[in-house]
């Protein structure tokens, strides 16, 4: 997709797929290989992402994991600063985007540390979803929407209500992520994966979050440990149907498949 996001004066260019690394500063994110908290780990995770060949690195500071409870929104504050110094130190030039569903939190990441994007997976109806839209769109930075609808029409409708509540309100960039692995059974996950391309028509950049999630293992009878190899698959199909982005525990395999599917769409 020929789209730029502008993420806080630093241009990202979304015409070649990007890859977005995952780094968890919580004790109980459902692949335990991405949990990274004591200093020397997050240093060592925001390296090895951008080592890789990933552009962005995601921090998550509360696990949304099926099942899960969520910290307090003081302690999700707390993790985040104690991650972002580090990671801003080691990679000071980098993009930086924050998982985040609250809306205070990501007032205090942008304005304290001036994280490049907000990515919200959503929760309903505390704090409504209006809340975190008119926070990003008075910060000013690219948001990421992630839709818990459960088949591709009501997806596309839910994020094409979105985008135009979003627009009336200012915001710039907007990047939409169909939803895997939330609010969708093992079944409705492939089929909104099958139907993918529909979401061109909204004329905006879609990231694609699988990695080793439920869809997979659940699917091969393995475990998120044993999952890269599926996860490889679906991330190479999300590419042919059109993903701009991303999201992921292994960088390497997932810039990988980037330049594969990119060398295979130049022949």
């Amino acid at each position: 997709m020929d789209y730029t996001l502008n993420c806080n004066g630093k241009l990202l260019g979304l015409q070649t797929p990007q890859v977005m690394g995952i780094l968890n500063v919580t004790p109980d994110s459902f692949y335990a290989d991405s949990r990274q908290q004591t200093e020397e780990a997050i240093a060592r995770r925001t390296h090895q992402i951008l080592d890789e060949g990933g552009t962005i690195i995601d921090v998550g500071a509360c696990s949304t994991r099926p099942d899960s409870e969520p910290v307090t929104e003081t302690e999700e504050m707390e993790r985040l600063r104690k991650a972002l110094p580090i990671v801003k130190r080691e990679a000071p030039n980098a993009v930086v985007s924050v998982d985040t569903f609250r809306p205070n939190v990501a007032r205090m990441v942008v304005e304290e540390f001036g994280v490049d994007i907000i990515n919200d997976v959503g929760t309903s109806p505390n704090p409504s979803p209006l809340d975190m839209f008119r926070m990003v769109s008075r910060l000013r930075v690219p948001y990421i929407y992630m839709s818990r609808k459960s088949i591709i029409k009501e997806v596309m409708l839910d994020c094409a209500e979105t985008v135009d509540t979003l627009r009336s309100m200012g915001q710039k960039d907007i990047i939409l992520d169909p939803g895997f692995g939330f609010g969708k059974t093992v079944e409705q996950n492939y089929q909104v994966l099958r139907e993918m391309e529909r979401m061109e028509a909204l004329h905006l950049p879609v990231l694609v979050g699988v990695s080793r999630k439920s869809m997979i293992w659940k699917l091969l009878g393995c475990t998120p440990a044993e999952a890269l190899n599926g996860t490889t698959v679906l991330n190479t199909l999300a590419l042919a149907k059109g993903a701009s982005i991303l999201r992921v525990h292994d960088v390497r395999e997932a810039v990988e498949c980037v330049k594969l599917v990119n060398g295979l769409n130049k022949l």
